[in-house]
């Protein structure tokens, strides 16, 4: 089951995005009040950036993820379950991402003003890969998460058919799931298992 690959931290400040030129200092609040133009934007250490749009692939995976994760946890009263547009602004740090599918615990909704941000970040992150997105690319976004406090990630390769699982302290992948395996919750998000091949079976 584990297939994980050297990992060597990019020098740039967030690989997985383009940053927006012309544009200063940027807070987190800002990203709720930004008109909709159709791009998804993200913060990282005050800079705005602009992340790539998904495909077909990618947004039917990440609605299965989210489906799955959401009936799991809203029947037993885990937590909250977050689409695209969670804003998680990370402790100590003008940071904040917006994860494909983001998970947070029912003790840490009360914290939640739900006119702000999300003031942590997501217990999981779940991104699901562009294509113009790298194994690079995607594990120093994985260490953001991890670095932040989140204590599971999950990075979802479409063409690839696989998933790469993330965990605090990690410098590469855990492990990578293939088509025999299932998305597993671990204390994260207890007792919910889910077949990998389920989220691509659509593909």
């Amino acid at each position: 089951m584990s297939n994980v690959r050297a990992y060597h931290p990019s020098s740039t400040l967030a690989p997985w995005a383009e940053v927006v030129p012309g544009v200063g200092p940027t807070r987190v609040a800002d990203l709720l009040t930004i008109a909709d133009d159709g791009c998804r934007y993200e913060v990282v250490e005050g800079v705005l950036v602009r992340v790539a749009g998904s495909a077909f692939d990618a947004t039917t995976i990440a609605g299965i993820i989210l489906a799955a994760l959401l009936g799991y946890a809203r029947s037993r009263r885990l937590g909250a379950v977050t689409g695209a547009d969670g804003v998680y602004k990370f402790p100590n740090a003008e940071t904040g991402l917006l994860p494909d599918v983001g998970f947070v615990s029912a003790a840490k909704i009360p914290f939640i003003d739900k006119k702000k941000p999300i003031p942590f970040a997501p217990d999981l992150a779940v991104e699901v890969v562009s294509p113009a997105q790298s194994h690079d690319d995607m594990a120093d976004k994985a260490l953001r998460y991890l670095d932040g406090g989140t204590c599971l990630v999950w990075i979802v390769w479409p063409d690839a058919r696989q998933v790469d699982v993330w965990h605090p302290g990690d410098r590469h992948p855990s492990s990578t799931l293939h088509a025999d395996d299932s998305l597993d919750g671990e204390n994260v998000v207890p007792g919910f298992r889910h077949p990998i091949a389920d989220i691509f079976a659509d593909l």
